[in-house]
């Protein structure tokens, strides 16, 4: 993947995904789960920014070895 934009969305989707799961793993989970709910929104935002971008990327539809985000997956996977 050449696209710096593809990159920048996939880095932000990596972080806000850790932050989500830490979030949830954490022990005031049990107590408040606001915050995880508050952090898997943010982690979806970056994903369906990461999608939208997808779809109009020239690098991500140039050929067929170009890697794709796969939203099963949750992450980039070969090609469609």
């Amino acid at each position: 993947m050449d696209c710096p934009m593809c990159k920048d969305l996939e880095r932000a989707f990596e972080a806000r995904r850790g932050s989500y799961m830490t979030a949830r793993s954490a022990a005031y989970y049990r107590v408040s789960t606001e915050l995880a709910a508050y952090k898997n929104v943010e982690m979806e935002r970056a994903r369906s920014d990461w999608e939208e971008h997808q779809l109009v990327c020239v690098f991500a539809a140039s050929g067929p070895e170009a890697p794709r985000f796969d939203s099963t997956l949750g992450s980039h996977a070969g090609s469609i």
